[in-house]
Formats: C-alpha cells, sequence, structure tokens
C-alpha cells in the first residue's frame, strides 16, 4: 500500500512541474531529483596541499600601498628562496591609489590571477592596513576550489580568512611581506611557525601562563583574526560563525572603550553563545591610559564581557601586531588547553 501511494504522490509533484512550465516544447524528459532530506556537510574544511620545495607564491597586496616598501618586499623575497620556493609579484603591488596598492579594480585582479593560477600554491599578502573589504565581492573563488591554495597574512586579511573558511577551506594566519619591516634585519626563528605551517609541520605552541587566565580544555576549529574586522562584518555574508569553534582575537592601535563596543558587538550576535574558548593574542599600542580611561587592565575589560559564559579564556598568545607573530591555521580542529602557568595550543594534522 505504501508503495503505491509513493506512486501517487510522485505523479502528482511531477504534474504540478509541468502545469508551472509555460514552455510550448516538448515535455521535459529529464530526470527530477527530489531531496527528501536535509544535505550533511562535513565539518572539516578542505586543507590545500602544503608547500614543496620548487612551488611558487605569489606575494600581492589587497589592501593597503607599499609605498617605500620595496626593500621590505626583496627581503621577503629572499626569505621565500632561501626556502626554495619560487616567487611571483602582482602586477600592481607597488601601484598608489591614496592609501590603498592601486584601485580596488587593481587589487582584486592581482589577487584573483594568483587565485586562478594552478601553478601558485600559495598567495602571501604583502601588508594589512584598509582595503581588503572593498575587493571581497570581486572576487571570484571557482578555480580556487579546483586548485585550492594557501592564503596568508593577518590584520585586514582577517577578511579573506573569514571569506574563504566560510566557503569551506584553511588558510593561515601570519607574518606578512612588510612584517619585516619591524624586525629591520628579520631573524630567521621569527620566520619558523610560517614555514612551519606552509610546509605541513605540526604546530604546538607552549605558552607562559598568566593570573587573568581562565584555566580549561576545548577541542574545535579556530577561527577568528582582528577584532575590527570580525566586528566590521556583523550582519554580512562574510561574517564567521563560532558555534562549537575556539574563537581567536587580536587589536592594535584602540582606545579601551572601542575594543569593548566591539567585543559587546560580538556578544549581542551570539559569537560567545556556543563558543568553546577564547584565544586572546596581542592587544598592541593601546591608545590612552586604560586604567585612567577604563579603570580596569585590558585583560578585567574582557573578562567581564565574557563573565556569563563557562569556557577558557587564555590571554597574551603570540600573535598579532607585535614582534613574535605565531603562524595560526585558521579553520583547523586545536585542542586548547589552558592554565594560569602554563597554557599550550596543538593544531591537529
Amino acid at each position: 500500500m505504501m508503495f503505491f501511494k509513493r506512486i501517487i504522490y510522485f505523479a502528482f509533484i511531477m504534474a504540478l512541474v509541468n502545469v508551472g512550465c509555460k514552455s510550448t516544447k516538448s515535455p521535459i524528459v529529464a530526470p527530477v531529483n527530489i531531496i527528501v532530506e536535509p544535505v550533511t556537510i562535513s565539518e572539516n574544511l578542505i586543507q590545500p596541499p602544503y608547500l614543496q620545495q620548487g612551488d611558487t607564491v605569489a606575494i600581492v597586496s589587497p589592501a593597503g600601498n607599499l609605498n617605500n616598501k620595496v626593500a621590505e618586499i626583496e627581503q621577503a623575497i629572499k626569505l621565500l628562496n632561501s626556502w626554495n620556493l619560487n616567487v611571483v609579484l602582482g602586477e600592481n603591488i607597488f601601484n598608489q591609489n591614496n592609501e590603498f596598492a592601486g584601485t580596488d579594480e587593481e587589487r582584486a585582479a592581482d589577487f584573483q590571477k594568483a587565485l586562478d593560477n594552478p601553478n601558485i600554491k600559495a598567495i602571501w599578502c604583502a601588508r594589512g592596513g584598509y582595503g581588503t573589504v572593498r575587493i571581497l565581492d570581486k572576487l571570484d573563488y571557482t578555480k580556487f576550489t579546483e586548485y585550492p591554495k594557501w592564503v596568508i597574512g593577518y590584520s585586514d586579511i582577517t577578511a579573506l580568512h573569514s571569506q574563504i573558511h566560510n566557503l569551506g577551506y584553511e588558510s593561515i594566519h601570519a607574518i606578512m611581506g612588510i612584517s619585516l619591516d619591524i624586525y629591520c634585519e628579520f631573524p630567521e626563528e621569527n620566520a619558523v611557525p610560517l614555514k612551519d605551517a606552509v610546509f605541513g609541520k605540526q604546530l604546538a605552541y607552549t605558552i607562559v601562563g598568566s593570573v587573568d587566565n581562565r584555566p580549561g580544555i576545548a577541542i574545535g576549529e579556530l577561527v577568528g583574526g582582528n577584532l575590527t574586522l570580525l566586528h566590521s562584518m556583523l550582519g554580512s555574508k562574510t561574517s564567521i560563525d563560532t558555534n562549537g569553534k575556539i574563537l581567536f582575537i587580536e587589536e592594535v592601535g584602540e582606545q579601551a572603550y572601542h575594543i569593548d563596543r566591539m567585543l559587546q558587538s560580538l556578544k549581542r550576535a551570539g559569537y560567545f553563545e556556543n563558543c568553546k574558548g577564547i584565544v586572546i593574542g596581542s592587544i598592541s599600542k593601546m591608545r590612552g591610559n586604560i586604567i585612567e580611561d577604563w579603570g580596569k587592565p585590558i585583560e578585567k575589560l574582557i573578562l567581564d564581557v565574557l563573565e556569563e559564559y563557562e569556557l577558557p579564556v587564555l590571554f597574551n598568545f603570540p600573535a598579532g601586531h607585535e614582534e613574535d607573530n605565531r603562524a595560526l591555521i585558521l579553520g583547523r580542529t586545536v585542542e586548547l588547553t589552558v592554565g594560569n602557568n602554563e597554557s599550550t595550543l596543538v593544531f591537529k594534522n
């Protein structure tokens, strides 16, 4: 009996399809696929292939201009060459359009060309600043999904990390081309975490503890980046999902009330509701005197925002706008163990 009911139901659906067709041509004969169950999507993001010696890396600037930064880019090329990697530069990388590295169309064209070229295995962003969000909707990831590659950078590049994460791919939060400018003579050891990440060595960090840490253990995908960028993308299709994940945040050059306002916005948007843990990176070069302006240190400000949530919170992780900027694979499952004396962040290969 159930068999005949299903046949009648299918005939009814087909009749509705044909009635709704306004064409006077022959009836549609192609099979009709009726989805009766929700599609299950894997929780694991797609990992681009790790680099091998002889691979090619593209250096592009999707945001700020590289005015007077030629020497730093030459140093970046030298670094990659020392890893036996080839380098190509974006055609418009040294263009200048006010504060941007060329027009939106020029910056998007350089990034698009790197996305589309199957011989390019990684895209290393030269710098952040501002401007990446202006090209997001100009990018086409069709070829990228056929030939995934690592996209590397931090700060303003958070916009790209979020976009790529929402497409279902991992990316790398790490130093950029002009990061070398911070050190003048770039110490090789500061580049080791990036080298380890792109060549597939497991990342595992042990961090000195803090009395402000909220101890605990959590396992989940690591997501996040610069707080200002995460805040600016709220409500857009590039806003990230933090459910069941571990959120990383870093910031630079902001006043205490700006940080509180952005965190409160994330809170109201549900970012912390089902989050498994928080990793606070460098909160650098804060404007004003936070004790005089806010009455408490930045750690207390953050803990006040997170007070109602039972999750581990790690402070002072070395990633962000500081000399020690460890590579993080965003979208990768990590195990976070937070203590007051010592904490660890271990990436699962």
